[in-house]
């Protein structure tokens, strides 16, 4: 038998056609809206974009022919890989060769360092049908390298003109678009004639406001991520002897988490943004997830499933407080890195740590503690990802139950099983919501660069209704900019989207979450993505938006 190279699936994927904005499908015509002004310290974000600042939103309807200028484009993967990335490619180079079927597009290799070390593809028809509807980012690579010195951009430009692109599309969240936004600026100070448009990625769901109204990828890992909570409820529910304790990605915020909460209704959700509102210790969240084991286990049930978001650990006040000291610490320190045992570096580390903080982190266990202090991601935050939350709140809640059990005020029995669910989603082919999404982020990306736009990050927005009546756009990318501490400087970004608590989302989570807990067994089953079938089955964004829109 010959050696199949694409599965069932990925062939009939090949051949799925996404679903466009009306105004998408035809001639279009440019809108311009009100002058906009950053979400925060406008003073300070206006003097360091002065000529990307305060740009009009703009919309596309439907209008008489128009012809365009001939134009090159380069296009970047950057961060971490989200479902839907080459849909994003797959619709910018249809949308382009739509306006003028000799524009070219460019791939640059291995994220924002192809941009700078030259390492490029020309992406042809054969190559990009190769990759229509599929997961991943492997079409030209993604990475991290972070672009912020001037000699980075210079070298960006080089190969513009040498290409001659008018263009670059950096495909990434919200620190990724912050550099999509400072490249523009230096780009349009320079009149280096080459515009810079961003799309909104990231699975973490935190690149969202009142015009993106979701990032691509988070619809389709949630999808997985709730799939495998489902299969693990219902072998719970089938065992009745393990509690699972689940960590889910999600280093900002608990969107994801939230968002798998509702489709799976486990026991126990832990959102991220409450604890740090309720200004809870990493004891109290102990305390919460014991007392509802302590309950269920009153009524023989010594199972459950426990959601946990990855970043919790920096929610907890004052593990975050340590955490933003151990961040300024350890940032370039040559005297830490010199030094070889891991003993060696706790004890540095108390030296250095204020009282309460180093308080705190004798408490941890040496693991933990050890994995606060890896290698810092290359903006400058703790990777999150590698601390094991979740086995800490196993230990810890297993040390509690024991103290309860000597007391004769539990008299269950607790075996755990922890996971982690982050690369699963990453990766994964995206459902129909995230293909037809991408795919009309990159047509508006061909459009805001037709039009001569820099600045801009591509936007579609009215995503809970049909495909057809969605709204396409762009949204000055300083519009959702603020000064925030990072590296010990005060810095320009985009504004990361939290769970709000008085957000629709979370006020429904409040109302129910004491049924998921209690003696009712309320477990959902979502089963695996649908690719093909009933609207209502195939075609539904997440619950999250549904829940933000009303519905």
């Amino acid at each position: 038998m010959k050696s199949m190279t694409k599965s069932a699936l990925e062939i009939a994927r090949a051949a799925y056609e996404p679903k466009l904005p009306a105004a998408l499908n035809g001639n279009v015509v440019l809108k311009e809206g009100a002058e906009t002004e950053s979400i925060a310290d406008q003073i300070d974000i206006r003097n360091l974009f002065p000529n990307t600042y305060g740009m009009p939103l703009v919309t596309f309807e439907t209008g008489p022919k128009k012809e365009y200028p001939i134009v090159g484009v380069g296009v970047i993967l950057s961060g971490g890989q989200a479902p839907g990335g080459h849909n994003v490619i797959c619709g910018l180079f249809d949308g382009l060769k739509a306006l003028h079927p000799e524009n070219k597009l460019y791939g640059f290799l291995g994220g924002p360092s192809g941009l700078v070390d030259h390492q490029y593809i020309q992406l042809t028809a054969e190559i990009v049908d190769e990759y229509r509807n599929t997961g991943g980012f492997d079409i030209i690579g993604s990475g991290r390298t972070k672009l912020e010195e001037e000699w980075q951009y210079d070298k960006g430009a080089e190969i513009c003109e040498k290409l001659e692109i008018n263009a670059i599309v950096i495909i990434g969240g919200d620190d990724s678009n912050t550099n999509a936004c400072v490249l523009a600026e230096y780009y349009s100070q320079r009149n280096t004639g080459v515009q810079v448009i961003g799309c909104p990625k990231t699975i973490d769901g935190d690149l969202k406001n009142e015009m993106i109204e979701t990032s691509f990828g988070f619809d389709t890992a949630c999808k997985v991520y709730s799939e495998l909570i489902g299969n693990i409820q219902r072998d719970a529910n089938s065992a009745k002897k393990y509690w699972h304790f689940i960590r889910l990605m999600g280093r900002s915020a608990s969107h994801i988490t939230l968002e798998c909460a509702f489709q799976s209704q486990p026991n126990i959700c832990i959102v991220s943004e409450e604890v740090e509102a309720k200004n809870m210790t990493l004891n109290d969240v102990v305390e919460e997830i014991v007392k509802v084991v302590v309950y269920r286990a009153k009524h023989d049930l010594n199972f459950g499933t426990i959601l946990i978001p990855e970043g919790l650990i920096e929610f907890i006040p004052a593990m975050k407080k340590l955490i933003a000291e151990l961040n300024d610490l350890l940032v370039q320190n040559d005297d830490f890195n010199a030094l070889v045992s891991d003993d060696e570096k706790r004890e540095y580390v108390k030296g250095m740590l204020s009282h309460d903080s180093c308080e705190i982190y004798r408490s941890l266990p040496k693991g933990i503690a050890k994995q606060l202090t890896l290698d810092r991601d290359p903006h400058g935050n703790v990777q999150v990802s590698l601390i094991e939350t979740e086995k800490l709140l196993i230990e810890m809640v297993a040390k509690r139950l024991a103290q309860l059990k000597a007391e004769g005020k539990y008299k269950g029995k607790f075996a755990s099983i922890n996971h982690f669910f982050g690369y699963e989603g990453r990766c994964a082919i995206p459902s129909n919501f995230d293909a037809d999404y991408t795919y009309s982020l990159g047509y508006t990306a061909a459009i805001l660069i037709s039009e001569g736009k820099t600045g801009y990050m591509a936007c579609i927005r009215n995503l809970i209704a049909p495909a057809a009546k969605w709204i396409a756009g762009g949204v000055p990318i300083t519009m959702m900019m603020n000064m925030e501490h990072r590296n010990g400087k005060m810095k320009p970004v985009i504004q990361k989207a939290l769970v709000r608590l008085d957000g629709a989302p979370f006020k429904y989570f409040e109302s129910v979450r004491e049924d998921w807990a209690d003696d009712k067994i309320s477990y959902i089953y979502p089963g695996p993505i649908q690719y093909y079938g009933p609207t209502e089955v195939c075609d539904q964004p997440t619950k999250t938006l549904l829940l933000e829109q009303g519905k």
